[in-house]
């Protein structure tokens, strides 16, 4: 894809824009691009990132559009759920924070109740969903860009009048995860980011690629907080959870240490085992199921990371799994077991072996290790 002249000058627009607002969750305006057309114009699109077409930029799955949002916070006697249904008003939930790691705590529905309501926030904050396992409390949007961080000057409504506006965007995608786990306190509520960048790949700034860039804990609080207005919680009061959990600084302390192929998690079970799930999420794998009395998470490489392995795309950089054996039919073996023990009243062990429970080579324990280890710490 290549870019008109003047979008040059958006870089440093972008900067004003985004801190135009002291409400962290003002500054969210997110669309998703419709469906990609093959390019020929040198874009090196990530395997799941689509490429931006005009006609239906500005879409919403289903035709909804930012205005669910503020309905939702004028009216916090009842939640609309996607299926027509209505989820009472939730006065039980609280936003909390471990590290840069924060989660909501929704004290009296079930994940089966949120579920529905999930699904209609993010496709009412402009996302698709692109997968949902609702039996193991999963879901995942597709990629898409944050407009409320260009700037809304008269050149951009003249675009966005003759139905060019595609032309005018940011150099930044977001996607996320989101995950749900029932506890003895009630429901807790895990918005994980991950993030992509446009660079110029070329002096004659005619090419570009997307390259990972690191997660957003404060985006994703700011979600998390848009989530409790949904849920009824009055937006100044959301408002201040975010806020507060934002201004709260990260601990000193190294928290998470590697001693040969272990990984030393200073924690309690319980805290480890949440911290654990969200560093998960955060690498690129999908928990595809879990057994917390048993301390064991099974995951598996996302399927865009996965993808990316055979066409040697950015993704295969990080690809830890990219030199194990293929079974029949061409198909590699990507599954495996976190374990993780309570070693004390404080501190917990991490342990990785493969989807049949024997150790794993040195160098891939390694590399997944490391990346976990710079997650927790």
């Amino acid at each position: 894809m290549k870019r008109i002249a003047s979008l040059t000058l958006l870089a440093g627009s972008v900067l004003v824009a985004a801190c135009s607002s002291t409400d962290p969750m003002s500054r969210l305006d997110y669309k998703t691009e419709g469906p990609a057309k093959k390019s020929g114009a040198g874009l090196e699109v990530p395997p799941d990132l689509t490429a931006p077409q005009v006609q239906n930029r500005y879409s919403i799955p289903g035709g909804a559009s930012l205005s669910a949002l503020k309905e939702a916070q004028a009216d916090t006697r009842a939640t609309p759920r996607a299926d027509g249904a209505v989820l009472s008003r939730v006065d039980d939930v609280r936003m909390a924070r471990d590290g840069n790691q924060r989660w909501l705590v929704v004290g009296k529905q079930s994940p089966q109740e949120l579920w529905p309501v999930l699904k209609a926030f993010w496709q009412d904050n402009g996302f698709v969903i692109k997968t949902e396992e609702p039996e193991i409390g999963i879901m995942e949007t597709e990629w898409a860009e944050n407009r409320a961080k260009l700037p809304n000057d008269g050149f951009r409504k003249l675009m966005e009048t003759v139905g060019l506006g595609a032309v005018y965007s940011t150099p930044e995608r977001d996607k996320f995860r989101i995950r749900l786990e029932k506890t003895a306190e009630g429901t807790e509520v895990y918005f994980s980011h991950r993030g992509m960048y446009e660079i110029y790949t070329r002096e004659a700034r005619d090419e570009t690629r997307w390259q990972p860039r690191p997660s957003d804990p404060e985006l994703e609080a700011a979600f998390l907080g848009r989530f409790m207005v949904r849920l009824g919680i009055q937006n100044e009061k959301a408002r201040q959870a975010v806020e507060s959990v934002t201004a709260t600084p990260n601990p000193v302390a190294t928290r998470a240490r590697l001693e040969g192929d272990t990984l030393i998690v200073v924690d309690s079970f319980d805290r480890a085992w949440r911290r654990i799930g969200l560093a998960l999420d955060r690498v690129g794998l999908v928990v595809s199921d879990r057994d917390r009395s048993q301390g064991t998470y099974f995951v598996r490489p996302a399927q865009s990371e996965a993808e990316a392995k055979a066409e040697g795309g950015f993704w295969s950089s990080l690809a830890f799994w990219k030199d194990k054996p293929q079974k029949a039919g061409g198909k590699v073996d990507n599954d495996y077991r976190v374990v993780v023990k309570a070693a004390g009243s404080a501190q917990s062990t991490l342990t990785l072996t493969d989807a049949h429970g024997a150790a794993l080579p040195a160098a891939e324990a390694r590399t997944l290790l490391g990346k976990l280890r710079n997650e927790l710490q």
